[in-house]
């Protein structure tokens, strides 16, 4: 099932650790809503690099997402984040570029200097334009 032109339901919803534990990892009809929403947003990051995007994580049940260690409030639970590469390009790049593009953005984290976490505010709310490092010394501002 598509989301968008080019992310489908299944890549933003594979999970290797729920395959291996036999969780289930299927959003709920709402959650959908607000996938097909980040996959819209996804869309739009996609033209600002003209590249692919590769999604390395994006939907996660309360199930999987307590069992890997996730945050008990996160985005990827309500189906409106999503941790992200993009080949040929650095997470730095990728961040600069997203700040500077003007999108709504919720968070973009660039995390362990390996992928990048994009978020979308919730329905109807205001976007935070939160722009965070995460490494093993832990969270700091993005500059």
């Amino acid at each position: 099932m598509n989301l968008s032109k080019n992310f489908t339901l299944e890549e933003m919803t594979v999970s290797e650790y729920a395959d291996r534990n036999n969780l289930n990892n299927e959003p709920n009809d709402e959650i959908l809503g607000e996938m097909k929403r980040l996959a819209e947003f996804l869309e739009k990051v996609r033209t600002i690099f003209d590249r692919p995007i590769h999604i390395n994580s994006a939907f996660r049940s309360q199930e999987v997402n307590k069992a890997i260690g996730g945050q008990k409030n996160s985005q990827h639970c309500k189906g409106q984040a999503a941790d992200i590469r993009i080949s040929g390009l650095t997470p730095d790049q990728i961040v600069r570029n997203i700040i500077a593009s003007g999108l709504e953005y919720d968070q973009i984290i660039r995390e362990f200097n390996s992928w990048v976490h994009l978020s979308i505010p919730a329905k109807n709310a205001k976007a935070r334009k939160m722009a965070l490092i995460i490494d093993k010394s832990g969270v700091k501002p993005f500059e």
